[in-house]
């Protein structure tokens, strides 16, 4: 069935709120709190007790208590959420930084295990595993032919450090089964997707999310380009849907002089807890740009409000999404979690940018799907703010609260109006996707090929891009790029970078005609 393309921003934007879900509700440690007893926590454990105990047939009483969980988080916030077991698990994972596996890019492609890019330096690099490899068996367990679970796979490809897994691959390119050994080891899960130096001694930095690591890896990615260097940063947080505060905070702290706010926030009792930063800020006078956009949440929103509170650097992009809520998690013995909010948080000038959710949370994420409407994503004069919630900064720069962090230079969408769907769909997983299978089909014609080579075949081709156009239409989604031709071809050719060459070559091509850098470059 073909998706009617007027319908995909919805899908996509919805399946991007949940991101934000996910991503957002770290804002605090994790920290286990116990419900107070009292007359109705008593009522829901006796009936939960008396279906247990009589009713006339068996019930999963876990399932039960799971919806009344999800029914009275219901009634809060959007951010107030139950996560269920396997969901925590990977949620957990994901913001540690790391686990112990084998190191692999994978998908099922044609029900077998395909490798996209084993990780550099990791255990399946070591011991030979190539890109296009298939892994038949995982020891004496068959992967090929069966419609496996991603979690399937991944426990059966995760262990402990330095175990040993025997894997049986077919490797296409030589048409031959082999059999190699592989330790496992920790492999680093990057919160920062890359540091590097562009022209004008301009360093930039991508951050994914906001995770255990996050301050660590930025540090290690600020240090390295000013010793490049660097007298200017961008930082980028385009679709970084937040995480741990504190991570955010610590690189606020880099870049602000001691003692100045970074953020403060208040509780139900009107406590206040304000944060300053300190004096170990290694970079409190070059240039600041934050990249933001409509779905930049939380964490993000409370290091481009420090910046821009504080008059220390220059917000560009569109309006983040508008979430100032923080979390707290309580814990549950069989592994599943509540996150409740239990503060809101405000930038430096005192704004709350949480945007409203009265209407509910249907309403809530949906909240995105009128930008598109409303013109919003393409003129900032279309941004609907509200004048009782103007508020200046120390140099007498006019912010607004009440629906994210609107930035000081905005830049549009590098799409039509009405064909949005073309910028999401060409950062989705669909174009990694379809780069792997053209590579599988003759990865040999781009052997030998050195960077600049490369980028002259992919410049002088549309070769690709045909094939991506006919690629996406036989999986049901009737787009034609028209004007967007050149930006489709720019992140083709980035994703074949990837996946030839590494993480680096992807960002100079895709950042190379990118609208919001080319606005950063503009303002120097």
């Amino acid at each position: 069935m073909k998706i009617d393309n007027k319908y995909l921003p919805i899908f996509i934007s919805v399946a991007l709120g949940l991101g934000v879900v996910l991503g957002g509700l770290l804002n605090a440690p994790n920290q286990s709190q116990f419900f107070a007893k009292n007359s109705s926590k008593n009522k829901l454990n006796k009936l939960i007790d008396f279906i247990d105990d009589e009713y006339v047939d068996n019930i999963n009483t876990d399932s039960i208590v799971s919806l009344t969980v999800d029914n009275i988080l219901a009634k809060l916030d959007p951010h107030s959420v139950y996560i269920p077991p396997s969901e925590q698990a990977e949620v957990v994972e994901s913001m540690k930084g790391d686990f112990v596996g084998i190191g692999v890019n994978f998908y099922m492609y044609n029900d077998s295990v395909a490798i996209i890019k084993p990780v550099e330096n990791g255990p399946s690099a070591k011991a030979g595993i190539k890109a296009g490899d298939r892994i038949l068996y995982a020891d004496k367990t068959k992967l090929f032919g069966r419609k496996l679970p991603n979690d399937s796979l991944f426990s059966k490809l995760k262990g402990s450090v330095g175990s040993e897994i025997e894997l049986t691959l077919y490797r296409k390119s030589e048409r031959k089964k082999i059999k190699l050994k592989v330790k496992r080891d920790v492999i680093p899960l990057k919160s920062v997707d890359i540091s590097m130096l562009l022209k004008n001694n301009t360093g930039y930095i991508k951050i994914n999310r906001f995770a255990e690591t996050t301050y660590g890896e930025f540090k290690t990615g600020l240090d390295a380009l000013k010793k490049q260097g660097a007298k200017s940063l961008i930082i980028d947080l385009r679709d970084n849907g937040g995480g741990y505060m504190e991570e955010a905070i610590a690189i606020a702290d880099e870049l602000l002089k001691d003692k100045q706010l970074i953020v403060f926030t208040k509780n139900k009792k009107g406590n206040i807890d304000k944060t300053f930063a300190t004096e170990r800020g290694s970079f409190e006078s070059g240039n600041v740009f934050v990249l933001i956009n409509e779905n930049s949440a939380s964490a993000s929103e409370i290091l481009a409000g420090a910046i821009q509170d504080n008059d220390r650097g220059t917000i560009v992009g569109r309006r983040s999404f508008g979430k100032g809520l923080v979390q707290r998690e309580m814990d549950f013995e069989d592994g599943s979690a509540v996150r409740l909010t239990i503060a809101r948080y405000y930038t430096p000038t005192g704004r709350s940018i949480q945007k409203p959710y009265s209407k509910g949370n249907d309403a809530y994420f949906k909240e995105s799907d009128t930008r598109f409407v409303n013109g919003e994503l393409y003129e900032k004069d279309s941004i609907k703010v509200s004048e009782s919630l103007k508020f200046k900064t120390k140099k007498g720069k006019i912010v607004y609260g009440g629906g994210g962090i609107v930035p000081d230079v905005f830049v549009p969408l590098e799409v039509e109006h009405g064909n949005e769907t073309t910028a999401y769909l060409l950062q989705s997983g669909v174009v990694g996707h379809f780069v792997f299978e053209q590579l599988d089909k003759n990865r040999s014609v781009f052997n030998g090929l050195t960077f600049q080579q490369f980028t002259a075949k992919m410049d002088e081709t549309d070769l690709y891009f045909n094939a991506f156009q006919k690629y996406i239409f036989d999986n049901g989604l009737d787009l034609k790029f028209g004007k967007s031709k050149s930006l489709a071809k720019r992140y083709l050719a980035a994703e074949f970078a990837r996946q030839l060459y590494g993480e680096k070559f992807y960002y100079e091509i895709a950042l190379k005609e990118d609208a919001m850098i080319k606005a950063v470059l503009n303002q120097k």
